[in-house]
């Protein structure tokens, strides 16, 4: 058993054959490409379906099985791939705040990335969802950072952090971090929370996104939000099984999984979103 993921498989799947030296040119070039070619999506947890955070299982499901998956699969796989190419790369720790106060204090729920290059820190994060933010974002900057979709800032309150995003008509808390590496064990058990408590998002909902140079898209259950750059939000609501499937598999670029429960799962959602 290896704990590495396999390099040139991953490679091919983002469809990326250029220089492997690393530096920042090649982060954001592989950050750009992971989130445009392997979506997020939350489907496992949603079937009932073990969440594997091993290397293996994060290579099979996420690389040959043309599937996505949530913070922790993303960064996990992404940090895997960065070591081998020389990064020097740390897993952290996040306190979603999205729709939340800043006094709220929600258990650390997310994962990130913090990569160092020339002694210099970037946040990286290829598994946030609807907005992942699609380039490095230096910590050391309090400015907007421009991306190429919507800008995104970091901000520095005493021994913490925030990130925020310009989403809508103004600025946007994502979550909340600090530097404390964190370690497989705490992702693991934070998975596993996530993906079995019954009232966990990710289990009681279908959450899919992707981001590339067409836009954003969103599907929030039967809800389909496209972002396309410079333009205004399309927004459609889905009204059958088999439209929710062909969107997640032409809108997201999902290959699904062939599971038993899934059309029965779907309709499910579409009948509470009718009532």
């Amino acid at each position: 058993m290896t704990n590495r993921v396999d390099l040139n498989a991953y490679l091919e799947r983002i469809d990326y054959r250029g220089p492997r030296t690393a530096g920042l040119s090649l982060l954001a070039e592989l950050q750009r490409r992971h989130i445009a070619t392997i979506p997020f999506e939350n489907l496992s947890p949603f079937l009932g379906l073990e969440v594997a955070l091993s290397p293996q299982g994060l290579e099979r499901k996420l690389i040959h099985q043309h599937r996505g998956g949530y913070c922790y699969e993303h960064n996990l796989l992404f940090k895997n791939i960065l070591e081998q190419l020389g990064f020097q790369v740390s897993g952290l720790g996040a306190r979603v705040l999205w729709e939340q106060p800043y006094t709220a204090r929600p258990a650390v729920s997310h994962m990130l990335l913090r990569v160092t290059l020339d002694e210099v820190d970037y946040l990286v994060d290829t598994g946030f969802g609807a907005l992942t933010p699609t380039a490095p974002l230096r910590l050391d900057r309090v400015g907007p950072q421009e991306t190429a979709h919507e800008p995104y800032r970091v901000l520095h309150l005493n021994d913490h952090f925030l990130l925020e995003a310009y989403a809508g008509n103004g600025w946007k808390t994502l979550y909340r971090f600090d530097l404390r590496e964190l370690w497989q064990a705490d992702y693991e058990m934070a998975s596993w929370y996530l993906s079995h408590h019954p009232r966990s998002h990710f289990v009681t909902n279908l959450v899919a996104c992707r981001a590339d140079a067409d836009g954003r898209r969103n599907l929030n259950n039967q809800r389909l939000s496209i972002y396309p750059p410079g333009g205004e939000r399309q927004r459609r609501t889905l009204s059958s099984v088999a439209e929710v499937l062909a969107v997640l598999e032409q809108e997201i670029g999902l290959r699904l999984p062939d599971h038993p429960a899934l059309e029965q799962r779907v309709a499910g959602l579409l009948t509470a979103g009718a009532g």
